[in-house]
């Protein structure tokens, strides 16, 4: 079982900058795969950025160059760099952690005032 603790999340004002902060338990941390979804109320949940185990990064085509994956294996963190912020980025965001199985944060809620 992994869990997953976020933080960072707040509210900001549009064009303003957050940054997300994901914390795993184990001592494989460097085998995940590792990402962020977020959640808009009453829709499914999307991506919105992945990094590999080797580092590889995958983003939505709505963050790509404002967004940034990052990961740091000798601390179990993944981190979502957030700038250039829109109203439209205001959602609950989850992060996750897949090795065989898939599991999930308890979510933080960013919200961006226009």
């Amino acid at each position: 079982q992994v869990q997953l603790v976020e933080s960072g999340g707040g509210l900001v004002q549009a064009g303003g900058s957050l940054r997300l902060s994901c914390v795993a338990s184990g001592n494989i941390f460097s085998r995940y795969a590792m990402g962020w979804y977020r959640q808009y109320p009453g829709k499914q949940r999307e991506l919105v950025a992945a990094i590999t185990s080797s580092g590889s990064t995958t983003y939505a085509d709505s963050v790509k160059g404002r967004f940034a994956i990052t990961r740091d294996n000798a601390k179990n963190t993944v981190f979502l760099q957030m700038n250039s912020l829109k109203p439209e980025d205001t959602a609950v965001y989850y992060c996750y952690a897949r090795y065989a199985l898939s599991y999930w944060g308890q979510g933080t809620q960013v919200t961006v005032s226009s």
